[in-house]
């Protein structure tokens, strides 16, 4: 008869043990499948009478491309930056209307900062502007301009 309670009680001792080892925190559990999943921001377009819709970033700030640069390169440098600063956002999703494949990135040669680009054109910021919607880097020195799905980079 110890036998029998001897081989009982390690039966029982396993199946405890087995039954820990699977056990989940309910709260855990539903935290992670309640979990929001994470997208990335996404691309703006915001419209004015005067240039029609227009891109911004996800906090709806206006984005501009200089005259001056060159597919696949930034001709925008030191003083430049101060009032113009590269959108170098990593993980965005574009609007209705635009292609994803239409953007990439450059690697800055001033500093190796990775630039967003639209049709292999650097994006900027213009420091003047402050909040969503905003405009006032449109058609500084005739060079800098606001993008849009018609512009002309040349």
């Amino acid at each position: 008869m110890n036998k029998k309670r001897w081989l009982l009680c390690i039966f029982s001792a396993l199946v405890v043990l087995s039954a820990c080892g699977k056990a989940e925190n309910p709260s855990e559990s539903a935290a992670v499948k309640d979990a929001p999943v994470k997208e990335a921001p996404e691309l703006r377009l915001l419209e004015d009478q005067s240039v029609g819709e227009y891109l911004a970033d996800s906090k709806g700030i206006t984005l501009y491309y200089f005259k001056k640069d060159k597919e696949g390169t930034s001709n925008c440098r030191d003083e430049c930056l101060k009032k113009w600063p590269p959108f170098t956002e990593k993980e965005f999703e574009v609007p209705t209307g635009y292609k994803k494949e239409d953007f990439g990135s450059i690697t800055r040669e001033d500093d190796g900062q990775e630039q967003v680009t639209y049709k292999g054109y650097p994006l900027y910021y213009f420091a003047g502007d402050k909040q969503e919607g905003d405009r006032k880097g449109q058609g500084v020195k005739g060079v800098w301009y606001i993008v849009n799905k018609n512009i002309n980079f040349q």
